[in-house]
């Protein structure tokens, strides 16, 4: 008959609950895999798979209880870098739907917004559609699988200990969040070029022919050069949203590894 002491169990579920704790905390705030239109149930069953298949090469665990207070602060430490990781890949996306928020402002489509229940507020259309663009990029490149793969490294990079969380981790984020602008700037230049130009001609249409009503051609025309000059530049996204999430994973684990001060 196969038994087991109670301290071979509590040393088990020791080894278990703390890289679960890590895992749960970046798939709830992860792009795609956190969405909240995906089930919480399905969350935590993946979370708990990944922990499953890893934790044995993940090496020995703290012999710390977790109801304890040195355990409280381990359980703190892991949700700290989890949801650090997690917020890395989440402002690739955040500066995809810049870009179409400052197109559809250029187009005059700034009042075109619905209702989108996964984020509780209203959200404009382009913007919308460069989250749809940005999640496709992230899936056909394997995003998901690159980013639980980087979560398994960070347990290399920071193994989970009782260690205090070097300050250098905490800004290495806010450093990263330093690009939203930049490439969402990037992202809509075609288009914000386009309709510099297109309003430009406008403005010389207007002085010379004053009997044209800017209103009635203005809107439809710089409609139609947005999503024309959109479409024509679909093709270049793919590349820079590619490069941009590669770089979000190197982030993710250098976030790890600065935690630990190296």
């Amino acid at each position: 008959m196969i038994s087991f002491t109670e301290a071979q169990v509590y040393a088990w579920l020791t080894a278990f609950i703390w890289p679960l704790v890590r895992i749960l905390a970046l798939i709830a705030s992860s792009p795609v895999l956190g969405n909240k239109s995906v089930p919480t149930r399905v969350k935590i069953g993946l979370a708990v798979a990944i922990t499953l298949l890893i934790s044995p090469i993940l090496g020995p665990m703290p012999q710390i209880e977790p109801g304890s207070i040195p355990g409280l602060f381990v359980i703190a430490q892991q949700i700290v870098i989890g949801v650090a990781m997690g917020l890395a890949m989440q402002i690739v996306f955040v500066a995809a739907e810049l870009a179409g928020e400052i197109t559809g402002l250029q187009m005059g489509l700034g009042f075109a917004s619905f209702y989108d229940p996964v984020r509780g507020a209203n959200t404009a259309v382009i913007s919308q559609y460069m989250n749809l663009v940005a999640t496709l990029i992230f899936l056909a490149v394997n995003g998901h699988l690159l980013m639980i793969s980087t979560l398994v490294d960070s347990f290399t990079a920071f193994p989970v200990g009782g260690q205090a969380l070097h300050a250098d981790g905490w800004l290495a984020p806010v450093n990263w969040a330093n690009r939203i602008f930049f490439a969402g700037l990037l992202l809509s230049l075609p288009m914000l070029a386009t309709l510099l130009i297109t309003n430009l001609a406008l403005g010389i249409l207007t002085k010379a022919a004053p009997q044209i009503s800017p209103f009635s051609i203005g809107f439809p025309l710089t409609m139609t050069m947005g999503m024309g000059i959109l479409a024509l530049s679909l093709p270049y996204f793919p590349p820079i949203l590619d490069h941009l999430m590669r770089e979000g994973f190197q982030i993710m684990l250098k976030i790890a590894t600065l935690f630990q001060g190296r």
